[in-house]
């Protein structure tokens, strides 16, 4: 195993020292991201990434030093340098170094080889606990490296033994910290496109579940997740995993329903077959 990464413009060791201290990523959280992973050896829904990425950079006002077909040579390189039959990508572009730690000169840019995410198959047969939480994102459309919310409650959903947060405001619900959020009520799959990170996990469950049920994207409460036949949350590592219980209130039977199996196991053949 030989982990590389890309940093503007030259392929090093991953524990290499890259960054000085007067990045804007560092000293203002200017900073964005995204990651995916490889099934098969090849990148999964490459093209969809890189528009989510190209697009945050646009919001941020931040150049891309790299073309499209530029990034995925390098992926290239650095998934054969690793040796590894699979492998996760995570890109980091930040304000870059700033002498006077406000103006953006020239961008940092990075992409890292990392090994790939823990498995949760348990996670996805008996699902899991998420807390309410009182938050909007700011710019959610743009996949910031901000996560203060998510670490400041780390300890409280370890004692309530609790996976996410549910961020929700004035009743309505955007996301999980990570994640999307759909729910079943009869044939109706519900998701929100309000104030969210629109999700490539996402996108590929609303293309496979649309034969099946109907979908209807509307703003989502709190309210009616609590009482939902079926709550799931979608991401690149959480697949599509069952939400058996938000704070005090299980969901349903408590454990994955019916239908999410059914879009578990759609989504696991698309993963399957990918580069195919």
């Amino acid at each position: 195993m030989a982990f590389f990464q890309y940093f503007n413009g030259q392929v090093l060791p991953l524990d290499s020292s890259i960054l000085q201290s007067n990045d804007l990523g560092l000293i203002r959280g200017f900073a964005m991201f995204d990651f995916f992973r490889t099934y098969n050896g090849i990148p999964f829904r490459w093209e969809d990434y890189w528009k989510r990425f190209e697009n945050s950079a646009r919001l941020l006002k931040l150049p891309l030093p790299l073309t499209q077909k530029q990034a995925y040579d390098i992926l290239t390189e650095l998934y054969t340098r690793s040796g590894e039959p699979e492998v996760a990508f995570r890109f980091i572009l930040s304000g870059g170094h700033s002498p006077d730690g406000v103006q953006v000169q020239s961008p940092n840019f990075i992409i890292r080889t990392e090994q790939l995410p823990m498995d949760s198959p348990e996670g996805r047969s008996k699902g899991i606990k998420v807390l309410p939480y009182e938050y909007v994102r700011d710019l959610p459309t743009v996949k910031t490296t901000n996560y203060v919310h998510m670490i400041l409650m780390a300890e409280e959903m370890k004692r309530k033994q609790a996976a996410d947060l549910l961020f929700h405001k004035d009743d309505e619900v955007s996301e999980l910290t990570r994640s999307n959020v759909f729910f079943f009520k009869g044939d109706q799959l519900i998701t929100t496109d309000r104030h969210i990170l629109h999700g490539i996990t996402r996108k590929v469950v609303l293309e496979i579940a649309q034969d099946h049920f109907e979908i209807v994207i509307r703003p989502i409460y709190l309210t009616e997740l609590l009482e939902a036949e079926e709550v799931f949350t979608t991401s690149s590592t959480k697949w599509v995993m069952p939400i058996r219980q938000i704070g005090d209130q299980v969901i349903g039977q408590g454990s994955a329903g019916p239908k999410t199996r059914m879009l578990q196991q759609m989504f696991e053949e698309v993963l399957i077959n990918w580069g195919k």
